[in-house]
């Protein structure tokens, strides 16, 4: 490359909600901002996490100079337990709450050594070949986030990471946009890449501080226990709620590993300051009156093994929902979530207790800018170019639409997705061809062995079925011994079995034709391919047919 040349590469982030991942690189080597994971959605049936795919890394990991994180929240974290185990030695720069949440990653996943982390105070630099990255505290729904400015060989560019506008923090320094005006100086940056997650929401976020005023109110009137879910990593509010506990004489329970694992480190860090008699559930329910308890869990999302929903459909071994509680449902639920979410309530509600969520009492604030906030920021830095980041695909065009309202050049603002790298030279930026960047499924320790094929085949078990047919042939003749014996799974009742018969008699005709030189295409095929045509005839139905042949 040559010396005055940047070249950034998403390769997750833009196009999903989740999966924040870049890679920069100049002359000097390749820095890799934000490492995160996405959950699965509906169409990725028994997948635990998708991270991004990595053979753009892998390429250049002889070259990788470190790298950056904004911030802990696992969509910006989640994936690195498995770029490091590739890029072994590598350096990692972020905050300590950010790294003592990485540094547990590192060590469940048995791979700490493998990495070397550097602690960043909030406005200190750090310089990585030859970008230097300048970390500008932010206002965000985890401590300790940072966005990024950064001088390189073609200018200062700017990267929001998450951040919202917050004049009056309960806790940290929000986000100083004076501080940003100055870095981009008098002429303002080269490039802006600004957090597009809320540009759809109009006006300003709601503050930490009216969402602690209506807690407060529920607090007040609950008269039997207090349980709250909230994302683990929502550690401003878990300090909340513990403040409102005290104020109002109540025990703090918790259930949920994330959210132990959270308060624990933040309790280290001076993060939070946890209640003297704080209980986790898993070691001990005080036995105290219901007016006397607040039950902190996890599940804000309704994920069937959460706390919250094992406590809703009785499979919590310490807690369950009863008549008289007030459960507040203290998150935003993210967009695919909302059938499971209201399925969630309801059950609730079916148990006796009254549920608050957000659109019904203000009792979240979203951690990202809305699109006044929005607007304020390129106000700040006056952007040449502007690249939206961090959101859906409708969310980056609308936030571009955007940007030029606020006085950036049409043609200067910049719509990527995954894949598409950004060079940038004094002369002016331009899109260069995509790179392949499929997501990576993990489903357990299988990492990229779940791909179109296996999901396609799963998700044909879940709706159609199985069938085995198995048979036992002479390996000299090819007569058969045993068999046909069918046997399925998922597929029909029993009142239907009497269609066996009838496919027991094709696979046997099969294996006739065989014999008899009538086909030259392998049996387990024939089989294979003349049964699915008689389920989808007979019942319309397409099962996955497996074929066992066995010789003696």
């Amino acid at each position: 490359m040559k010396e005055q040349e940047l070249v950034i590469t998403p390769l997750g982030g833009l196009g999903e909600i989740g999966l924040n991942c870049q890679l920069w690189e100049t002359a000097s080597g390749v820095v890799m901002v934000d490492c995160g994971l996405m959950f699965p959605s509906d169409e990725h049936l028994g997948v635990d996490v998708v991270i991004p795919h990595f053979g753009a890394v892998t390429a250049v990991k002889d070259q990788m100079l470190g790298i950056v994180l904004t911030h802990g929240h696992e969509d910006h974290i989640g994936a690195l337990p498995w770029i490091v185990r590739e890029l072994r030695g590598v350096d990692i720069y972020g905050s300590p709450l950010t790294l003592a949440l990485v540094e547990h990653k590192l060590k469940e996943h048995d791979i700490f050594e493998f990495a070397q982390l550097h602690p960043v105070l909030p406005h200190e630099t750090r310089m990585i070949g030859d970008l230097n990255f300048h970390f500008f505290p932010v206002c965000h729904s985890i401590p300790q986030g940072y966005a990024l400015g950064v001088e390189t060989p073609v200018g200062r560019i700017v990267h929001t990471g998450d951040f919202k506008l917050d004049p009056n923090p309960l806790s940290g320094t929000g986000t100083n946009l004076k501080r940003f005006g100055e870095f981009a100086g008098e002429k303002g940056l080269r490039l802006l890449m600004s957090d597009s997650t809320n540009v759809e929401r109009a006006g300003r976020s709601l503050t930490e501080r009216e969402v602690k005023a209506s807690l407060d109110s529920i607090f007040a009137n609950a008269e039997g226990r207090i349980i709250i879910t909230l994302f683990s990593s929502h550690l401003q509010r878990i300090q909340e709620v513990f403040d409102l506990a005290e104020k109002y004489d109540r025990t703090v329970v918790i259930s949920g590993r994330s959210l132990a694992n959270n308060i624990e480190t933040a309790t280290e860090l001076g993060l939070v300051k946890a209640p003297v008699d704080l209980h986790n559930a898993y070691a001990s329910v005080p036995d105290l009156p219901d007016s006397k308890l607040v039950i902190i869990v996890t599940g804000a999302q309704g994920e069937p093994m959460s706390a919250l929903s094992r406590m809703a459909f009785g499979s919590h071994k310490q807690l369950s929902i009863h008549s008289g509680d007030t459960v507040i449902m203290s998150s935003r639920v993210i967009p695919g979530n909302g059938r499971v979410v209201t399925h969630l309530i309801d059950e609730m509600y079916r148990q006796g207790a009254e549920v608050f969520y957000e659109s019904v009492l203000a009792i979240h604030a979203s951690g990202h800018a809305h699109r006044d906030e929005l607007c304020d920021m390129m106000f700040a830095v006056r952007p040449e170019y502007f690249v939206p980041v961090h959101g859906e695909y409708r969310h980056l065009i609308k936030h571009g639409r955007l940007a030029v309202d606020c006085g950036v050049e049409k043609e200067k603002v910049i719509i990527l997705e995954d894949g598409y790298p950004l060079k940038l030279t004094m002369d002016g930026a331009e899109k260069l061809d995509p790179i392949p960047v499929d997501y990576t499924l993990v489903d357990g320790k299988g990492v990229g062995d779940v791909g179109c094929t296996v999901l396609r085949e799963r998700r044909i078990l879940g709706e159609e079925g199985m069938v085995v047919v198995s048979i036992v042939t002479d390996k000299e003749s090819g007569y058969i011994l045993t068999g046909p014996d069918i046997t399925s799974r998922g597929f029909v009742y029993d009142k239907f079995e009497y269609m066996y018969d009838d496919a027991k008699c094709l696979v046997v005709e099969e294996v006739e034709k065989s014999l008899n030189g009538l086909s030259t295409s392998p049996l387990q095929d024939n089989i294979r391919g003349v049964l699915r045509q008689f389920f989808r005839k007979v019942l319309d139905r397409d099962p996955i047919v497996v074929v066992v042949i066995s010789q003696v």
